[in-house]
């Protein structure tokens, strides 16, 4: 219990929304790899490519992984990661409280 004392409700706010981004991020690439697949209308890659800064690097990383989609484009495999170790830095410094 001495955990869930310490949890406030803004806490609560950013895990849902980490939590929420990436698991939008992960349906959006499956989303667009079935489209791709059936010749339809795709989501763009800069949509794919906001989902990682907005805090859904994890998410997308597993879409591309998981879905075997966007594998070839240098974009992807550049930004996507280095948005992930962005936001590990930004979430480690609130954890312990370096801003």
């Amino acid at each position: 219990m001495a955990i869930i004392d310490h949890v406030n409700m803004s806490d609560i706010i950013a895990i849902a929304y980490v939590l929420f981004i990436n698991v939008l991020a992960f349906v959006l690439y499956g989303i667009d790899k079935r489209r791709s697949q059936r010749k339809m209308y795709r989501i763009s890659e800069s949509t794919l490519l906001w989902m990682a800064r907005l805090g859904g690097g994890v998410g997308s990383w597993m879409g591309i992984k998981g879905f075997n989609h966007k594998t070839k484009h240098t974009k992807f495999r550049v930004l996507v990661p280095v948005w992930i170790f962005i936001w590990a830095v930004v979430i480690g410094c609130l954890v312990i409280k370096c801003f």
